[in-house]
């Protein structure tokens, strides 16, 4: 039973069976790949490539997601940044996106997303009020979620040394 009392079938009339086994018969992976930590506008970032089946991020992509997050974590601090960030550039299927994921205080985080035309990074955007991250890049981020609880809020020793732990776990291969 739902919560407003209609029995389990009923709620099949909700869905959109079309659209939704369409989107479960085109679904397939996409490798993902660490681009190596580094330092971005005063912030840890730790950036991954995820690319769509025939694409892939170049360096001028890295190039121009690097400036899109440093433009985004220039003010970061003001919105609680703890100074850690996930940085995700996407060769997708219909576009190119920039996640820009940065860790807050009282164990919340801040989202951006850009968003521009495939293999034109110059046209990055901010994406449209409310885009959250498509299924792939949620992947990643459930990842980063984990390195940084394992990491930074339950590990031992000083925080440079849990720092170094949560730089070096990183995801590589294919997500579904």
């Amino acid at each position: 039973m739902t919560d407003l009392g209609e029995s389990p079938l009923t709620s099949l009339t909700a869905v959109d069976p079309d659209a939704l086994l369409a989107l479960a018969d085109g679904h397939h992976a996409r490798k993902v790949s660490p681009l190596g930590s580094r330092t971005v506008a005063g912030h840890l970032v730790k950036p991954y490539a995820i690319e769509a089946p025939g694409r892939s991020v170049t360096d001028e992509g890295l190039r121009s997601a690097l400036r899109v997050a440093a433009g985004h974590l220039s003010s970061a601090y003001l919105r609680g940044s703890l100074g850690l960030t996930v940085l995700l550039v996407h060769a997708g299927g219909d576009g190119d996106y920039v996640l820009v994921h940065t860790w807050i205080e009282g164990y919340m985080s801040d989202l951006a997303v850009f968003v521009g035309p495939a293999g034109d990074a110059a046209q990055l955007r901010p994406g449209r009020s409310g885009l959250a991250p498509c299924v792939w890049e949620a992947a990643v981020l459930a990842h980063e979620r984990d390195a940084l609880t394992r990491h930074v809020l339950g590990g031992h020793g000083a925080l440079e040394e849990r720092l170094v732990a949560w730089r070096g776990d990183v995801l590589e291969g294919e997500v579904r």
